[in-house]
């Protein structure tokens, strides 16, 4: 629940809170697997979020979307295949 989202870091996961970062020694792809895809979506190849902690999300004219959390101050980026996530949000 205190997970606003995941971020590879080479041959790491950051895992991002509102208070800290960490790092796991796991790949993105093998924490995806174990996450609840009701909660967690990817948003970008190098992205997961916590669907809870989005605060709003908005499109560029490129097509790709940034996402604003409710309890850090940056933004994230949602590549263009992703953004059919956030419609009617």
């Amino acid at each position: 629940e205190d997970v606003l989202y995941f971020r590879a870091d080479s041959k790491y996961t950051a895992v991002v809170t509102a208070y800290e970062e960490l790092l796991l020694r796991s790949s993105l792809r093998e924490l995806a697997e174990a996450l609840d895809p009701n909660r967690f979506r990817q948003v970008h190849r190098s992205t997961i979020v916590n669907m809870q902690a989005v605060a709003s999300v908005s499109r560029e004219d490129t097509g790709r979307g940034v996402l604003r959390l409710k309890h850090r101050s940056e933004t994230l980026v949602v590549s263009q295949p992703f953004m059919s996530l956030f419609r009617g949000m």
